[in-house]
């Protein structure tokens, strides 16, 4: 009896090897399943399911997990301001966790003897796949024929190739993973650390001119209007606002980060609307919320992000830091307004009720109500005590200050 397993499929150059190599090589029985995060159109789906049917699938399942996809995750990384090293808004690390407990809970569903991914044997993603799947089904087997075979991206086309499989090989020559908070794209270029990616690599071409304002609206942190447009679900206004920025060319970068694995890696990403809805939600941030609101917020966001980049958002430890990040957005409702221009943009204000630059506590720099100048003549000789005593005492035992 064939062998049954469950792959998590793409369309793309890795998943469509895996297909065949299992199907023709290993007469395997290969149920596909693409996890749909935000990066396909109707037609696309359509396309890539059919795609997998004529590399010889036994069967193609295609989940819609876009709002739960912002649910269980994204929504934490804008709570957080997440950008992995200052620059990366975690674009596939995200992703991939969400694809892996929906590829986990379908081969548990259809009792798969075993689970595909087709990971390299040099990224995260390998991590990240095995980590999900030995904890989610650990009793089924992995497979990934790309990592075990260490194949390269030529390799796997001339295999394809030589089994008569049309698709577009031009583009396999760039590794592309697009999804609702971003699109990163890999190819020779980021193998170096000279040379960056052609403007034909990008997804989203520069097509827009000029300037343009949006305005931002985020109740309790999260994004649910853009301009005039109010939406139902935060994902429809990330995908909205995608539609409006990416054309610009914003949100573009070649990332440099450690892999999990121990080596450095680099990757280009397009998130035109990740990157201008952290920089809004940062900047509104930073007039709703206290100081140490901001600076406690700040540590546990950067912990959450490295622990999801790599691979450990079943750790429970997660579930109380997006306990603290969602109390922490009980203020964070107003109006960003973002000036878009090429290849830029820059955040002019923000409009809130809870603005604690309210003007009837005082004008900075100018007028104060809530106290007065002798309080504040006071409060600095109290503030300054401890210091004052310990250079006081070093100067008297002539002892070097520092």
């Amino acid at each position: 009896m064939a062998k049954k397993v469950v792959l998590g499929f793409s369309g793309g150059l890795d998943t469509s090897f895996c297909v065949k190599y299992l199907t023709d090589e290993k007469g395997y029985e290969v149920h596909s399943i693409l996890v749909n995060t935000g990066g396909f159109s109707e037609d696309e789906l359509e396309k890539i399911e059919q795609h997998a049917k004529k590399l010889g699938v036994k069967s193609h399942k295609t989940v819609n997990a876009v709002k739960n996809y912002y649910n269980s995750i994204i929504k934490y990384l804008v709570f957080g301001n997440v950008l992995k090293n200052d620059t990366y808004p975690l674009s596939v690390s995200a992703e991939r966790m969400s694809q892996a407990l929906h590829i986990a809970e379908y081969a548990k569903k259809i009792n798969a003897d075993a689970v595909v991914h087709g990971s390299t044997g040099a990224g995260n993603d390998q991590v990240r796949f095995d980590m999900i799947f030995h904890i989610v089904i650990p009793d089924l087997e992995i497979i990934t024929p790309i990592r075990d075979m260490n194949l390269s991206r030529d390799s796997e086309i001339e295999y394809l190739k030589s089994k008569g499989v049309e698709m577009n090989f031009e583009k396999a020559a760039y590794s592309i993973n697009k999804g609702l908070w971003g699109t990163s794209v890999g190819g020779r270029e980021t193998l170096k650390s000279r040379e960056t990616l052609p403007e034909s690599a990008w997804p989203t071409q520069v097509t827009k001119t000029g300037s343009e304002e949006v305005k931002l609206t985020f109740k309790q942190g999260e994004l649910l209007k853009v301009n005039d447009e109010t939406f139902d679900h935060p994902s429809e206004a990330i995908q909205f606002l995608q539609n409006i920025a990416a054309p610009y060319g914003v949100g573009r970068d070649v990332h440099v980060g450690d892999t999990i694995i121990g080596i450095k890696g680099r990757v280009g990403f397009e998130a035109a609307a990740p990157i201008v809805i952290i920089k809004a939600h940062h900047a509104l941030e930073k007039h709703v919320l206290s100081k140490w609101q901001l600076q406690w917020k700040d540590q546990i966001a950067q912990f959450y992000g490295t622990w999801l980049h790599e691979g450990q958002i079943l750790d429970p430890v997660m579930r109380d830091m997006e306990a603290y990040l969602e109390s922490s957005q009980r203020s964070v409702s107003g109006v960003v307004y973002v000036q878009l221009h090429p290849y830029r943009f820059n955040v002019t204000g923000i409009e809130s009720r809870y603005d604690l630059m309210n003007s009837a506590f005082g004008s900075y720099g100018e007028v104060n109500t809530s106290f007065t100048g002798e309080d504040v003549k006071g409060f600095t000789r109290i503030f300054g005590n401890q210091t004052a005593i310990y250079h006081t005492i070093r100067e008297s035992l002539n002892e070097k200050q520092v």
